[in-house]
């Protein structure tokens, strides 16, 4: 008799650990996509100058990759991005969870207008959609509450299928040889 409850009870406790929670994550081919990531895909400019995906790391319990940047062979940077459900490229960083800095919304129309913080600090971009093709999308940043730089503009674009367009030299995405 104590032999079925224990099996009953042990039937009870392991049949709903057993159930899998399924989270269909939604990711955009990196054909499709104008900030195609995956680790190892990488950009260069030669030996001594490169940014490439090394790694993921959760933030907030959101999967963000971590691009290293080599740059003239001596400095080194690291950006944790990803692309969110809105189609937006994002930065986190992971010593302060809650900040978050947009990027780009690669479905934005053109002329519309974001903010990089949203916080109405002198470090806050506006940022508008200038130019929206099939191909290529290019954003015109402005420091708006900076009172020496506000109307110091410049313009940062992405291409489809390839990301960030900086003139690289050797493009390498989802372990091809693009360029």
């Amino acid at each position: 008799m104590k032999i079925s409850y224990l099996m009953y009870l042990l039937i009870i406790l392991v049949i709903p650990s057993c159930k899998v929670k399924k989270s269909i994550i939604k990711q955009t081919a990196a054909s499709d996509s104008f900030m195609p990531m995956q680790i190892g895909n990488k950009w260069s400019h030669g030996a001594h100058s490169y940014t490439e995906i090394q790694d993921t790391v959760r933030i907030n319990k959101k999967l963000y990759y971590k691009f290293y940047s080599l740059v003239g062979g001596d400095a080194t940077s690291t950006k944790y991005l990803r692309i969110d459900e809105k189609n937006q490229l994002l930065e986190a960083f992971p010593d302060q969870p809650g900040m978050t800095y947009v990027h780009a919304q690669f479905n934005a129309n053109v002329n519309d207008k974001f903010y990089t913080l949203n916080d109405k600090s002198t470090n806050d971009y506006e940022v508008k959609l200038v130019e929206k093709t099939g191909d290529r999308r290019t954003f015109e940043f402005d420091m708006v509450n900076h009172p020496n730089l506000k109307g110091s503009t410049f313009k940062v674009s992405y291409l489809k299928g390839v990301g960030l367009d900086d003139g690289w030299q050797n493009i390498k995405i989802d372990g091809k040889i693009i360029k």
